[in-house]
């Protein structure tokens, strides 16, 4: 079997659409999913006890199903309720729900790794609530579990490929496109699994380097 590359990339300007539209989604989804995570997690350990349970049920629903059904219930399922987005909208709300139940899970474990005695410190300088959270509780806690949130917010820029299931036309979208117009799916599925790759590994440092920089100060 011969590979012809240069088929598949005479397509360059629907691959380089499909892939600026990947970094788009997850570029918007990753901050938004993370802050909704941290609420979550807040709300998880020290919120009331009728928010806790529905963040509970929110967490627990995303996290017991698939990704491709919670996207197709946002796009498809939601128009019946009189709500119509459009792909690329549904596209975001799908990723940003699913990252903020994983998200929160996450950021829970290091809320809840929080020695005790740091929280008595920072109440006996008069500190409120929202400072001993902002300031004495969250860094460290997103320091601690840093790698793993890197980690999510990843896997759910990779899941953005399910995406293209509603014809949002991420990278995943344009090569299933190019490969029935070209008939190179090999050639076609080689290159978006490199840009994959290449995509997680940037944003992998990315994300390495703002870290500590940035958030947890480190």
């Amino acid at each position: 079997m011969s590979l012809d590359f240069f088929v598949v990339l005479g397509q360059w300007p629907m691959l380089l659409k499909g892939l600026a539209l990947t970094c788009l989604l997850t570029a918007i989804a990753a901050p938004v999913g993370t802050c909704l995570g941290i609420a979550c997690a807040w709300s998880r350990v020290h919120g009331p006890t009728w928010l806790r349970a529905m963040v509970g049920a929110y967490v627990e629903l995303i996290r017991n199903t698939p990704f491709i059904i919670q996207l197709f219930f946002i796009f498809f399922g939601l128009p019946a309720m009189g709500v119509k987005l459009s792909a690329e909208t549904a596209s975001i709300l799908a990723m940003v729900l699913n990252l903020g139940a994983y998200a929160c899970e996450i950021v829970r474990a290091g809320i809840e790794a929080t020695h005790p005695g740091q929280i008595e410190a920072a109440k006996s300088l008069a500190l409120n609530r929202w400072q001993i959270f902002t300031r004495v509780v969250l860094p460290p806690s997103l320091g601690r579990v840093w790698p793993a949130l890197v980690s999510q917010i990843i896997i759910v820029m990779l899941g953005s490929a399910v995406c293209g299931q509603i014809s949002t036309e991420e990278i995943s979208y344009a090569a299933n496109l190019i490969s029935s117009r070209t008939f190179r799916s090999m050639e076609s599925y080689i290159l978006v699994t490199v840009a994959y790759l290449g995509l997680a590994v940037m944003l992998r440092q990315a994300l390495n380097w703002v870290g500590p920089r940035f958030i947890f100060g480190r």
